[in-house]
């Protein structure tokens, strides 16, 4: 018979396989399980059978026992106690049962520092334990010696006496006392020897009455083992897919699996189970455990809404019972606060059912708290005639130190009340003052009194209480003309107000430039904001193109910065351009654009920058004082633009300072193009447009013959 293949390794995660079993992978891939002592192969992975210790071991709840932080990351290593180890992220609360493939050099590292740890500790244990067994070993071996002794010396004693009695000297008393020790002697070593031959014969049987136990005990597991049935599958199951989805399916429900948990929290609660390897991949796992969580989370919902739908009114009186407790509750306010609730609105046709009904319970509940109340005070009356030493002369405040700890004290609830009721009982009661009376009696026809008092006592209590829910309601009432005129005041928002509001409620919920009025309404109708808005529909339409121009144009200026970057002057094209990486930018990503549409935008962008450009161009030309006044003198003699002066009005001594005559109009007339084009290179105005020189002379050129003559002071003769 051929040897069955080398054993391959299964996922992490899995219990480790019963004595004899080893996993293997067959021709076709699928992972298989050979026992080589009963010869037995299967495709379902055996369950080791669990001891007593393992089994109470498994009731325990598992939990965290050791935490190791993964140096240099944010992950943690955890240990539980049984044995099992995953990794969870600090900063992402996220729990895995395998390592991460971005630790695992860090995990290593951590899992070789343990391992030179624990190597230490054990050859260190392994010493101590080693030195502890030789020190062992010689004390059982000086023991054996002694008893060895003392048998020895025991077998031997007559001769060694008889020796030492012939080597001594002959005196007869002396003889006489050491027969006596030697025989004393004898006997003490003999018990010895016999209690020690017992010991050792116990310690015997009882370790052959252990081995036999554990033998019959190892035997009767062995065949317990053996009669339980045993999962033998053929060679090659022939399982369609859909019914290994279904049994994977019922072994989630029979291990009751929440359907809110992810695949990692639940995959140790079922992954040692033999229908866990029926479906051939892990994925096809993770789908049917997929399809098994929403098909159970629906039957959740569905027996949750059925629960509710079998009785609701009880839903609704519970409800009641639950929040209501004071008969000084409104309908409003209870609706109000409890109208999203589905026991509220899960019972009656309309709100005015669930009024009807909401009244009752406030009737009852005041009846109730009355009833209770007319108890208590009797019980209070009942209190106050247990209690020895009332007379009409006692004052409340020293009477209800002694009181206090009983329940019918406090059960009036209030502290006016009882001095109230005790005043009554002052008032009709009197007392005999027999020597051995504890407690006061009331004579006969007081009680007829005292019930008098009472009435009057609630009665006063019940008009109070009337006056105060009268005066609540006048409230209540004056309250809500306040809102609703406040809620007035506030639909009567200012133009301005409202304006504000609605932009802001822009500015919160669009933020793509892109989107539609009819593609965005939808989410605009579900913001207070908007439904409460005093603007009309064609106020609210412009704001919104207004925002969404303003959302445009700030995602265009960032285009724009980076068409400046990679187009530093006028004359670059648009293949220049990284065309792929500037679509892949959030500008144009949020504009939405295409090529051909980020080629018109460049050109666009080009055609704004050259006539800015020409702008700054002129505005040099102004600035520049050199253009200035010699572009002027150059008009002097002629008529000019705006008119100017002839040349013979200058007189001739103008120049004579310089040492001989200057005629400045044949100096301005020799200043060109060229000179003023060496005065104004150096200007980044002037460089921009170097790729059309002979456009720029021309400028120039246009310049200059727009210049008027100067005019001259008007003190000039």
């Amino acid at each position: 018979m051929s040897l069955p293949p080398p054993p391959f390794t299964g996922p992490p995660g899995l219990q480790p396989l019963p004595p004899g079993w080893s996993q293997h992978l067959a021709p076709g891939g699928q992972s298989y399980y050979y026992n080589a002592i009963t010869k037995e192969s299967t495709y379902v992975r055996p369950l080791p059978i669990p001891s007593q210790a393992e089994t109470s071991k498994k009731q325990k709840k598992e939990k965290p026992l050791v935490k190791t932080p993964i140096p240099g990351t944010d992950w943690i290593r955890v240990k539980t106690t049984e044995g099992n180890i995953f990794y969870t992220n600090k900063t992402d609360k996220k729990s895995v049962w395998t390592v991460p493939d971005d630790i695992k050099d860090a995990v290593a590292a951590l899992e070789l520092e343990d391992k030179e740890g624990e190597e230490g500790r054990t050859r260190e244990a392994e010493s101590v334990a080693k030195t502890e067994e030789q020190e062992r070993l010689r004390e059982v071996e000086r023991i054996k010696s002694e008893v060895a002794g003392m048998v020895k010396r025991k077998a031997e004693s007559p001769e060694p006496m008889d020796e030492i009695v012939i080597s001594k000297k002959p005196r007869v008393q002396d003889e006489e006392d050491e027969d006596e020790d030697e025989s004393e002697e004898e006997d003490w070593q003999r018990e010895a020897a016999a209690q020690l031959a017992a010991e050792a014969e116990e310690e015997r049987k009882r370790a052959e009455e252990e081995a036999t136990r554990m033998r019959d005990e190892a035997e009767a597991e062995a065949k317990k083992a053996k009669e339980q049935p045993q999962i033998v599958m053929p060679e090659r199951v022939d399982l369609s897919l859909d019914e290994a989805k279904a049994l994977f399916k019922t072994l989630l429900r029979e291990k009751n699996i929440n359907p809110l948990h992810p695949w990692d929290t639940c995959l140790p609660l079922f992954v040692s189970d033999p229908r866990y390897v029926l479906l051939p991949s892990v994925s096809a796992r993770r789908e049917a455990f997929d399809e098994y969580c929403r098909d159970r989370a629906r039957e959740l919902r569905q027996s949750h809404v059925r629960k509710e739908k079998e009785d609701p009114m009880a839903e609704f009186n519970a409800l009641l019972v639950e929040e209501v407790k004071s008969t000084r509750t409104s309908w409003g306010e209870f609706r109000r606060n409890w109208k999203k609730d589905r026991r509220f609105y899960g019972w009656g046709r309309d709100d005015k059912e669930r009024e009807k009904r909401f009244r009752e319970y406030i009737k009852d509940l005041g009846e109730k708290k009355r009833a209770a109340a007319q108890k208590a005070e009797a019980d209070f009356f009942v209190l106050l005639k247990e209690h020895g030493g009332i007379t009409e002369q006692s004052v409340w405040k020293e009477v209800k130190k002694k009181l206090v700890q009983d329940k019918r004290y406090d059960a009036v609830g209030s502290s006016s009340l009882r001095e109230g009721l005790f005043n009554t009982y002052l008032k009709a009661g009197k007392w005999n003052s027999g020597s051995g009376s504890t407690t006061g009696d009331l004579v006969a026809g007081d009680d007829d009194k005292l019930e008098d008092e009472v009435d009057a006592a609630r009665k006063r209590k019940e008009r109070k209480e009337k006056a105060v829910k009268e005066r609540e309601e006048k409230v209540r009432t004056e309250r809500g003309r306040v809102e609703a005129e406040i809620g007035r005041s506030r639909m009567g928002l200012s133009k301005e107000e409202g304006e504000r509001e609605y932009i802001s409620m822009l500015v919160d919920a669009i933020r793509d430039p892109t989107v539609s009025w009819d593609s965005v309404l939808p989410q605009l109708k579900t913001d207070p904001r908007f439904l409460n808005s005093p603007l009309p529909l064609n106020q609210q339409l412009l704001l919104f193109h207004q925002h969404i121009e303003r959302l445009a144009s700030k995602y265009t200026t960032g285009l724009h910065d980076l068409f400046r970057t990679h187009a530093p002057t006028l004359a670059t094209k648009f293949t220049a351009l990284p065309v792929s990486e500037i679509l892949t930018t959030l500008p144009a990503v949020k504009l939405g654009l295409s090529i051909d549409s980020l080629e018109q935008e460049f050109q666009r962008w080009q055609r704004d920058r050259t006539a800015e450009a020409r702008r700054d161009f002129d505005e040099m030309m102004a600035e520049n004082s050199f253009v200035e006044f010699w572009g002027r003198l150059g008009k002097i003699g002629g008529e000019g633009v705006d008119g100017g002066v002839k040349a013979d009005e200058i007189g001739e001594d103008e120049g004579e300072a310089f040492g001989g005559k200057v005629d400045m109009k044949v100096l301005a007339k020799n200043i060109d193009v060229s000179d003023i084009e060496k005065v104004l290179r150096n200007d980044k105005r002037y460089m921009m447009f170097d790729h059309v020189p002979e456009q720029r002379v021309q400028w120039v050129r246009e310049y200059l013959a727009n210049l008027s003559a100067p005019k001259l002071s008007v003190h000039a003769g």
